[in-house]
Parts: structure tokens; sequence; C-alpha cells
């Protein structure tokens, strides 16, 4: 099914209250949130600059822990850098932040060099390559995955101890390497060439579940060997058509629902209360949904009308030049059942609140600018188990926040699949 395109109305904005919405069904309320001006506690030490911050998850013990790409600081930035240091500050901030739910900074490790396979050094071209996912199991270790040709998927502790490689690896370019274009094949399992971009675990059945190029992939979450994976409708996947996907006018409509594939810029995996499999597809506008062995269950527009992909964007499928599609991660509410699906849109600077089993539009939260409550490319997105929202800003963002739920019930419930 396919939603179309929405606004927020003008006369429904909140001053302070960043929602707008209707009345939902079931007697949940549609949630409605606040901006905490004051978490994270700042300055960060040793100088330290948050830099681009594509994913972030909270833990069992609602400790925030954020990927902060080190290699998206600018030299302006970084001007304590270097032997003599050209200004008084600053440093990029190691690569994983963890935060507890007051603000303080309770860890801080990784980055280019800090292992033999972490992401790929060198310099990182913002949105394209470098640390990129995050998850953190029920023990508390830290799983971290990069997007760079030859990353892969790491585990530590959750001080940065190394736990364990995923493995999957493909050639790593390096000085006097060069590797020919990556040529998509959606039936190749044993080898991921462009790294892990997202990835969400499913604890119960010891299941990795990737989202990667246009297909979704399940692996053993011990030893890393594949076991199924579906695309678009869900189709085997000897059956995706590796071609990029036509172009369309989007200024005089939505994108048109793509049958036989999901896109090539998946942006998400997560796993519902209910067991269903819910992954973004930025260059379609969409949410998918399936069941854990992929059977397809419906889909649904997210603002259908943005532009998501063609030659503003960079080429069809590749977002790179401008802020393209509106389904860049999401977390589902707070409620028992999950009642919707709160949907981050870094190209409309917004997050918006969809009826998860209708797929209906029902509210929104924030605007587009650099204040408090104010978004500017919003990547990251995670909640805690009171239902308070984190977000992560990419871009020059560079920002973490932290937005409190108004209407919550008081109960903490914790989903590790969120």
């Amino acid at each position: 099914m396919s939603i179309s395109k929405h606004w927020i109305p003008a006369a429904a904005i909140m001053l302070g209250l960043w929602c707008v919405g209707a009345q939902a069904q079931e007697d949940v309320p549609v949630p409605i949130y606040k901006i905490d001006p004051s978490w994270p506690k700042m300055p960060l030490p040793n100088q330290w600059l948050i830099q681009g911050v594509p994913v972030m998850v909270t833990d069992s013990n609602d400790h925030i822990w954020v990927v902060s790409r080190p290699r998206d600081i600018t030299p302006d930035e970084a001007g304590s850098v270097g032997d003599p240091p050209r200004t008084d500050c600053c440093k990029p901030a190691p690569a994983i932040l963890e935060f507890d739910a007051e603000g303080n900074l309770h860890n801080a490790w990784g980055g280019p060099g800090y292992h033999p396979d972490w992401s790929a050094p060198g310099v990182a071209k913002p949105g394209a390559q470098g640390e990129h996912a995050i998850a953190v199991d029920r023990q508390g270790n830290v799983w971290i995955t990069g997007q760079s040709r030859g990353d892969g998927m790491q585990k530590f502790t959750k001080d940065g101890k190394f736990l364990w490689d995923f493995g999957h690896r493909g050639p790593r370019p390096g000085p006097g390497v060069t590797l020919p274009p990556v040529v998509e094949n959606n039936q190749q399992t044993d080898i991921l060439p462009t790294g892990v971009s997202q990835f969400t675990l499913d604890e119960d059945a010891r299941e990795i579940y990737i989202a990667q190029w246009k297909r979704v992939l399940v692996y053993d979450m011990e030893t890393g060997a594949f076991k199924r994976g579906w695309g678009g409708h869900g189709m085997p996947l000897s059956q995706i058509n590796n071609g990029p996907i036509p172009d369309y006018d989007w200024k005089k409509k939505a994108p048109p629902p793509e049958w036989d594939n999901l896109s090539a810029d998946l942006h998400c995996v997560h796993i519902s209360v209910d067991g269903l499999v819910y992954v973004c597809d930025r260059d379609q506008n969409r949410i998918h949904v399936f069941t854990k062995q992929g059977k397809f269950v419906q889909n649904f527009l997210v603002a259908g009308n943005t532009i998501a992909r063609g030659p503003e964007c960079g080429g069809p499928g590749h977002p790179t030049l401008g802020m393209c599609g509106t389904t860049y991660n999401i977390v589902f509410s707070h409620d028992a059942g999950q009642k919707y699906v709160i949907v981050a849109d870094g190209t409309n600077h917004r997050m918006w609140i969809h009826d998860r089993k209708t797929g209906a539009y029902v509210g929104a939260i924030g605007s587009p600018g650099r204040m408090a409550g104010q978004l500017h490319w919003i990547d990251g997105i995670a909640m805690d188990s009171l239902g308070n929202i984190y977000t992560g800003e990419v871009d020059d963002g560079k920002r973490v926040q932290k937005f409190v739920l108004q209407n919550g019930d008081g109960v903490r419930r914790f989903r590790p699949h969120d």
C-alpha cells in the first residue's frame, strides 16, 4: 500500500512540544516530545568534537551508544591537531561514544587504526565511507560495522576490547593497490565487498540481519554462516535484478512501486515486537515490511513526493550530492504493542510518525534548523526504555539531541530490536 505526500499543517504546530497529529486508535496517543537542551553534558573532555552521527542505539541500561565519524572533521574544526597546533581547539572525538540518560560520557574509544580491520583508513567522504552502524547486545558487547571497501563487522566489549570478526570482507584498497569498480551482485553472500551499512541483531534466534544492496541477508550470530535472504516483495535472491532502478520525475509524482526489487539504498533494518522485519528504502521513500522468513507483508510511503533519486542526487540510486530520500532510520513507539513507527528523515529534517500496521501518517516531530529541537540532516535515531528519543545528525549538523516523551505511561520497556 502507499501513502501520499504529507507535510505538517502550519496551524497544528505547537510551541515547545514538537509534535502534531491525530488521536490514535486503540487508546495509544500519538507521542508528544519536548527537547532537553541540557543533553548531553558539554564540553566533552580532551577538546573532542562530535562528528557525523550516522547511527546510534540504546542498551539495556538506557545508555546511548553513538557512532561519531572522526574522519568527517574539517581543518577548521581540527585546529589543535598537529605540531604546533594552529588554534587552541579542537580534535575529533573517538568513533564510539557511550552516554547515559543524563548526558554523562562513560566510554570513548575506536577510530582509524584502532584495530587492523577497523573501517578503512584514509579521508572518508561524509555519508559514503567509514564507520556506520552499531548494536549493543544483552551482554553489553558492542557490534560495529563500516561501509568502505574491505570493511566488515566487528564485536568488542563495552570498553573496546576486540572479541570477534564477522568476516565476509572484500578486498581493501591501499597504497599501490587499485581495485576494479564494485559490480552489484545480489546473488553473492560469501563476500560483502562494500562493507556492512545497516544491520540488527535477533538475539533470541541468534541471527544477524543485514540490509545491503537490493536485499535482506540473514547470518548466524555465532559463526557468521549465511542462512537465508530475500529481495523486494520477498523474492528469492536468484531473481533480483542487479541493474539500476530507472529514474522517475519526482516533481510530478512519488516513486512508482518497484515490485521486482528493493532499491540499492537500503538504510535500516529493524525487528518489531511482533517479529516483523522493517526495512528503510531511502531510494524509494518507503518502509517495507516482511516476516522473518522473508514473506512480504506491506510497504508504505513516507513523505512520498520528496526527491529520492535522480541527477540531483548524484545519479540513480546514489544520493551523494544532496539530501535525497526520506527513510533514513526508524524506531518503534514506546507502548507495549509498538503502535507507531517513527522515521528519521534527513532530507526534510524531521521525524515522521506513522501507524505501524496501516502505514498511515499521524504526526511529526521537529523542524529544520540549527537550534535546540530542530534538525539538520538527521540520520541516527534511538529510543530508551521510557520512550525518550535520541537523534544524531550528519553533514555539518554533527550533534546529538534528546527529545523527552511527554505523554508516556512511565513504564520501562526495553526492546533490544529497537
